[in-house]
């Protein structure tokens, strides 16, 4: 994989790890609902205007299109992988953002994460 695919890659990973902590936090500010007939639309439209909630889907959207440029450059069985860098990633930030816990059990899983990714990466 050449410096161009990698970070093509590597990009895709951190637009998606960020869109998802967007949307955490956008959750966090519009505070727990639940979906009913009679609020569907009051809380969709709380969504829809949290700026945090566009900016992860605009992450998304960005995302897309550079994970579709890195895929025509890396095999999927590679690529794919890849994405559980965003794992790590949102783990560390969620415990450095929102206080969510970091046990020792999460920090085994995320050990064997990367050592697997390096794995695939090294094929």
């Amino acid at each position: 994989m050449n410096a161009v695919s990698l970070a093509l890659i590597l990009t895709g990973v951190l637009l998606n790890a960020s869109a998802q902590l967007l949307l955490k936090a956008g959750t966090n500010a519009v505070g727990h609902f639940e979906f009913s007939a009679h609020n569907v639309l009051p809380v969709g439209m709380k969504l829809a205007f949290e700026p945090h909630i566009a900016g992860g889907l605009a992450c998304y959207a960005v995302s897309l299109v550079v994970w579709v440029l890195g895929l025509s450059r890396v095999d999927v069985s590679i690529a794919y992988p890849m994405l559980s860098i965003g794992y790590v990633l949102n783990a560390v930030a969620a415990w450095y953002l929102f206080g969510e816990s970091l046990t020792a059990q999460k920090l085994i899983g995320i050990a064997f994460i990367v050592a697997g990714v390096f794995l695939v990466a090294r094929s």
